[in-house]
């Protein structure tokens, strides 16, 4: 057996009922092999042990009164997992959905996510199974307040730096930072996503969806052909789904769907973002609302968004959102790439049939850090106490993008693996954080 499914193995054993986090485990390990053959030491010095193994797991209680004046109480999580090349990096969800596999699984993921950026960052991940979803804002306010009086103990601008995720943006963020005013006295770094009136950074809000095209840009320059006059089919619409329409827009791609968790709009013409960001980002409404407002556009609850004929698909919504009957769908219909917009949005065996088949795929990891990018950049500024133009940070951002690409294709071929941007995306990932082990010692 060799070492990586050995490791794999092991963990699966010590964490069992985590099926995301095994999931993410089963997608990364067995890729690292051809790398640790090659290095030897890694073995030895039982590196992937060390590092399926968060250095740090806290969960605790949140207690919030809601505006019947009635206590609820919620589980909140903070995962620590790596700090091997920088402070812990990684989002807050808040979901109902989220759970300790969860949170270890995007975690795990962010490990490599954050060292592919090329910037000082660790791998982290957080959240709570509170859904904001319905609550009004004196009640998320209460929740992110009592949320943040525990959290506060664990995270700090050169220790821990949490941003938004599904369910945690400008709202939530604000709350949590006031509170951590409030109680520490600090003003510093500790959250990414703030406002731009106290620390925040511009291109934040737009940076995971302008990322992704930004991934994708690559991807199609590889194969001699640009944006232009290509059918996108987005799911979600939220920060991500909205504004990797608005740049693949700007390049001259029609956005022809975006979804919720009700169902999705079919607008064979193209989306009225303006509409979207409406009907989303001002009164957090449903997307069906967008048929209701615009003619050339039909609903549908009944199928699966990625039963529209596309050129690209960008999931941009959750986990698993992509099966394998809906890479099949995708493929049948003339689909030429897919990328993630969303961490690990297709299942292992969606993505194996997409590589399979020839569709040009790019995970989650590299995809969509551009999120994480901006956030890191954010921290930066807040350190140096400056403030980047819209122009520049969108400059780095684009860039970063491009050495993501370029690093991951360059891991693949290395290793046989021409054109798979999983493995490639993996190695180079796991190259830098593992490097950093093996100097640090066994810490």
């Amino acid at each position: 057996m060799s070492y990586t499914a050995k490791v794999l193995e092991q963990t699966i054993k010590r964490n069992p009922n985590e099926p995301e986090f095994h999931q993410a485990m089963s997608e990364i390990l067995p890729t690292l092999q051809p790398f640790i053959d090659e290095h030897p030491v890694y073995e030895k010095e039982r590196i992937l042990e060390r590092l399926v193994e968060p250095e740090r797991l806290t969960v605790f209680r949140v207690p919030w009164v809601d505006d019947k004046g009635d206590i609820q109480v919620n589980k909140g999580y903070r995962v620590q997992f790596n700090s091997a090349i920088g402070p812990y990096k990684g989002g807050l969800r808040f979901h109902p959905s989220v759970n300790t596999g969860i949170i270890k699984f995007l975690g795990f993921e962010q490990i490599f996510k954050n060292s592919l950026t090329g910037l000082a960052i660790g791998g982290g991940k957080g959240g709570a199974d509170f859904d904001p979803k319905g609550k009004s804002d004196r009640e998320v306010m209460s929740f992110c307040q009592s949320f943040i009086c525990e959290l506060q103990r664990y995270v700090g601008a050169d220790r821990d730096v949490p941003a938004g995720d599904i369910g945690v943006g400008a709202r939530e963020i604000g709350y949590m930072y006031g509170q951590y005013k409030r109680l520490t006295g600090q003003y510093e770094g500790v959250l990414t996503g703030k406002g731009l009136t106290y620390g925040g950074s511009l291109v934040r809000k737009e940076a995971t969806g302008y990322g992704l095209v930004y991934m994708v840009e690559n991807m199609l320059a590889s194969k001699n052909t640009t944006f232009e006059g290509k059918k996108v089919v987005i799911s979600g619409s939220g920060n991500v789904a909205i504004y990797a329409a608005e740049k693949a827009a700007q390049f001259g791609a029609k956005i022809i769907a975006l979804s919720d968790s009700g169902g999705y709009i079919h607008a064979p013409e193209g989306v009225d973002l303006e509409l979207v960001k409406q009907i989303k980002e001002v009164e957090r409404g449903r997307i069906s609302e967008y048929v209701k407002r615009n003619d050339g556009a039909t609903y549908h609850s009944d199928s699966s968004v990625w039963s529209l004929p596309c050129d690209i698909a960008l999931p941009c919504a959750t986990q698993n959102e992509i099966l394998k009957e809906h890479a099949e769908l995708l493929i049948k219909n003339g689909c030429k790439i897919v990328a993630e917009g969303s961490n690990m949005s297709a299942s292992i065996d969606a993505t194996e049939l997409f590589i399979k088949s020839g569709v040009y795929f790019a995970p989650g990891k590299a995809a969509n850090a551009g999120g994480v990018a901006v956030s890191a950049l954010e921290m930066a500024q807040n350190s140096s106490r400056i403030v980047w133009s819209f122009e520049e940070v969108d400059c780095r951002l684009r860039t970063i993008m491009h050495d993501i690409y370029t690093n991951s294709c360059n891991a693949a071929q290395r290793y046989g693996m021409k054109g798979n941007l999983v493995a490639g995306a993996n190695i180079a990932g796991f190259e830098k954080v593992a490097e950093a082990m093996l100097y640090q010692g066994a810490v």
